[in-house]
């Protein structure tokens, strides 16, 4: 049986993005599952007014899915307990380096969401790195891709949508392309590829349908699930939809948001014959 999901984050109101993100899982579940998460673990930004009007967003475009929903705020020990394995490991290393001290660095190089971590602090003495943390500096963890590949070996994952350049079918992953990503910080127990990978196991998540800007997060998400032992999903990357300008939306946007929409009269079949006509991505 197929479970998919749609996994917003509540830090603003959806918008014709979303609204397609979410009828393209609905409609890949094909009498599977659908899932609602709510990706709510940056504390500072996430907001209930958001959460609420999500449900409500989604139940006027007709949309069911399983209850109960997951929303990350109450699930900070699966995260932690990821970390450990991962430490026990040793492929996690602090970084004090703050992001001036990245963006100023010369030997940053480039990967395709832009400059990489430079790996200032990976080599730090592990006697450097308790004086520091002693002494109360701030800090992240990092994942140490280079030692963790060496864990993981060669990976694939299986691509049934299409990528920025069209890619399709199996794919070999290179997480390398991402660097050493922060995997926590102080304030958020857990980045983004950590707690997806983490989610998407526990909930049994067969196959993640979403937009194709996320497709080179799939390669490092696909190292983390094989070190942490998880099982690996089915990927269907889908286009994004753009504005005049071909940017994507945002939430800032209130033109374009569903609740604006749906206050203005549209119905839920015209935004569906909005999505399809609507400009698009690669």
């Amino acid at each position: 049986m197929i479970v998919t999901r749609f996994a917003p984050s509540p830090t603003g109101l959806l918008h014709l993005g979303h609204a397609f993100a979410a009828l393209t899982a609905h409609e890949q579940a094909k009498g599977g599952t659908f899932l609602l998460r709510i990706e709510d673990i940056d504390a500072a930004r996430a907001r209930e007014e958001f959460v609420r009007a999500i449900a409500e967003d989604l139940a006027w475009l007709g949309l069911a899915w399983e209850q109960p929903v997951r929303r990350q705020s109450g699930h900070f020990d699966d995260y932690a307990r990821a970390l450990n394995q991962l430490d026990a490991k040793g492929v996690l290393y602090p970084c004090f380096c703050t992001r001036r001290d990245i963006a100023e660095s010369a030997d940053a190089p480039h990967g395709p969401e832009g400059p990489l971590y430079p790996g200032i602090c990976r080599g730090l003495s592990s006697e450097d790195r308790a004086a520091r943390m002693a002494a109360g500096a701030p800090y992240a963890l990092r994942l140490d891709v280079a030692r963790a590949v060496q864990h993981a070996g060669t990976l694939s994952f299986d691509e049934r949508g299409h990528g920025p350049a069209g890619e399709a079918g199996v794919q070999v992953a290179h997480p390398e392309m991402l660097g050493d990503v922060v995997l926590a910080r102080k304030e958020m127990p857990a980045s983004y590829h950590l707690a997806v990978v983490v989610d998407d196991a526990l909930q049994g998540v067969t196959l993640v349908t979403r937009g194709n800007d996320l497709f080179h997060a799939t390669h490092i998400q696909r190292l983390l699930q094989a070190l942490l032992g998880l099982p690996v999903p089915t990927y269907a990357h889908h286009r994004l939809i753009l504005d005049e300008r071909r940017k994507k939306f945002s939430k800032r946007d209130s033109a374009v948001t569903l609740k604006h929409l749906r206050e203005s009269g549209v119905t839920p079949d015209q935004i569906r014959a909005m999505l399809v006509t609507s400009r698009s991505g690669p």
